[in-house]
């Protein structure tokens, strides 16, 4: 058999202009690719990932001191929070949207016992795992979470913090008090709201455990470091029951970033192969953050996102989200029913918008680390122009005028 050499392979630049992954800052880029090839436990390399734990702290606002990147990506870090849940452990889990439910498959994966996994391991039927239906577009409320918790009184109880299938925030504030006056142990999916919202987790002692990503509001690479955060009572509850899992074992995984028995060392201990890159990457991109601060990061979010938000409904698409790195949209008019559509043609020009995953079929254009002027009025330009294509009516003085009234305004204040 002759083996097929195929052409180098060019992927051309394209707007990421969708839910995640987000554009990767070029500082990041560059001590991504002007790291040294280094051996995972040289001095400078654990070094960096000391440094990435404590900047992390500050980022994610707590003083946990099992907190560090678990290597990949969100799933990663997802798939480690979810190690300390049991077979046979009662679990109420809040599903409102196509990733929080994915969170919800893998709890039941968790839950189920051998026979449960016997029965049907790609999608078992865990009897011990509760799922509250909340319909697309809706948002967990904390009326939502009180209710099931009194009702189930689990041991475990899941929230992702925004839902971005659907591009909903989650009250984290109910589904915090829900679990303290309950006792259950609050386990949070900040997947998407890490870097963009300011927030505090330590604020929230219900939650328990919290997983992110890398290439969201972190504006890191995809394959880097998923931030997690344990409370020191998740962590004495996994030393009691153990984890199915090895390689996403938070103590095991904790081990390597210095933190042995509770306690930040001076030294790890091996735990997987850590890349040099990955760890110069998410070093810059926390330092970046921290730069920028929580705060401002947010309040930068919260203005694109309202003029991009006004900009659409002025060319007559309905906002259904309320998130402030993701405008959730159904088209006007004649288009409705035809969102895949414009997806898929706005796709094929390098415009990297993205439809929801599940039904209904809408249209989500995120900003992610596309906070300027002129980034925002390209993007929404460009949807203009993709409405117009497909036979629809944009007033472009309307939308102009939307654009024209935030950034003059901005300015000015300056």
């Amino acid at each position: 058999m002759t083996a097929t050499i195929y052409p180098q392979l060019d992927i051309p630049q394209t707007i990421a202009a969708g839910p995640g992954p987000g554009n990767t800052d070029a500082r990041v880029l560059a001590r991504f690719a002007g790291a040294g090839l280094a051996d995972h436990m040289h001095g400078d390399v654990l070094r960096g990932m000391v440094e990435c734990k404590h900047m992390l702290r500050a980022v994610m606002g707590t003083d946990n001191v099992h907190t560090f990147g678990v290597a990949g990506t969100g799933w990663s870090g997802l798939d480690a929070m979810f190690a300390a849940v049991a077979p046979g452990d009662k679990v109420v889990a809040f599903v409102n949207g196509t990733f929080s439910g994915i969170d919800a498959l893998t709890i039941r994966m968790k839950a189920a016992t051998a026979e449960e996994l016997a029965a049907n391991s790609l999608d078992p039927q865990a009897a011990s795992v509760t799922i509250i239906e909340v319909p697309h577009g809706q948002s967990v409320t904390g009326e939502i979470a009180e209710a099931a918790l009194a009702e189930h009184k689990p041991k475990w109880a899941f929230m992702a913090h925004w839902e971005t299938g659907s591009g909903r925030i989650n009250d984290i504030q109910g589904f915090s008090d829900a679990c303290v006056r309950h006792d259950a142990m609050g386990l949070v999916d900040a997947v998407s709201s890490l870097g963009v919202e300011n927030f505090r987790i330590d604020d929230y002692p219900g939650v328990h455990a919290w997983a992110s990503c890398p290439q969201k509001g972190i504006c890191c690479l995809p394959l880097t470091y998923a931030p997690v955060s344990f409370t020191d009572r998740y962590i004495e509850v996994l030393k009691e029951t153990g984890a199915r899992t090895f390689v996403h074992h938070p103590i095991m995984e904790a081990r390597h970033w210095g933190i042995v028995d509770g306690k930040d060392v001076e030294k790890g201990t091996y735990h997987r192969t850590h890349s040099a890159y990955a760890v110069a990457a998410f070093h810059e991109a926390l330092r970046i953050t921290l730069e920028q601060g929580v705060a401002a990061r947010a309040a930068d979010y919260a203005f694109h996102e309202s003029v991009l938000r006004e900009a659409v409904s002025a060319m007559g698409c309905e906002v259904t989200s309320n998130m402030t790195s993701l405008v959730v949209l159904n088209l006007p008019g004649d288009l409705k029913g035809r969102e895949m559509e414009l997806v898929q043609t706005c796709r094929a020009e390098g415009f990297g918008i993205w439809p929801t995953l599940s039904e209904p079929v809408q249209v989500r254009i995120g900003i992610l680390n596309l906070l300027s002027q002129a980034a925002i009025t390209d993007i929404v330009n460009r949807f203009a122009e993709a409405i117009r294509k497909m036979g629809g009516e944009v007033e472009q003085a309307a939308v102009d005028a939307v654009l024209a009234r935030h950034y003059d305004a901005a300015i000015a204040a300056e």
